[in-house]
């Protein structure tokens, strides 16, 4: 009788996080507390949508720190 050879399941493996659905996690954020997380480099803005979100940001955080190096 040919019996398949059970694979071994490391104890570790139930450690590592599931990847996570991170377009999921942001449409749930906005469509349940109206929180928006949006990325001024997504395709799917125009100019006009990224200028808007970016004076939005600086007028509620400061603008950006110019980086050194």
């Amino acid at each position: 009788m040919d019996l398949p050879t059970p694979r071994y399941r490391c104890p570790l493996g139930r450690l590592q996080p599931e990847p996570m659905d991170v377009e999921a996690v942001k449409r749930r954020g906005w469509r349940e507390q109206r929180l928006l997380v949006v990325c001024l480099d997504d395709d799917r803005l125009d100019w006009t949508e990224r200028e808007l979100i970016r004076r939005i940001g600086e007028r509620l955080y400061g603008a950006r720190e110019a980086r050194h190096g």
